[in-house]
């Protein structure tokens, strides 16, 4: 089983959950609102790995070497190979605006 574990102190969905495009973005999300490279590239590498290297080198036109390499902890993926995985893997990356944390004030005081 693959497991992404404790990687910033907790475990991760093992791979073999990451089976449907909704669970792939919902995980995907999640890291990157880390706003941390490395747990990002290493999290699309999870999940490159539960779609099949092979099969995502075929999709994109990337080598498994350079996906393996993009997407291990030390990976630094380009936008063209994040876009072209996403693709692949039918999400995509979106934007929005950043939240502002949300203040409540005691009315006791």
């Amino acid at each position: 089983m693959l497991v992404l574990s404790d990687f910033h102190g907790q475990a991760l969905l093992p791979a073999e959950a990451l089976d449907s495009q909704d669970a792939i973005a919902i995980f995907l999300a999640d890291a990157l609102e880390t706003g941390d490279s490395g747990y990002i590239a290493k999290a699309m590498g999870v999940v490159a790995r539960a779609k099949g290297m092979a099969e995502l080198a075929r999709e994109t036109g990337l080598s498994r070497e350079q996906l393996y390499r993009s997407f291990s902890g030390q990976g630094n993926p380009t936008l063209k190979t994040m876009l072209a995985v996403t693709r692949a893997l039918g999400v995509d990356l979106t934007t929005r605006p950043h939240q502002e944390p949300v203040v409540v004030q005691n009315p006791q005081a």
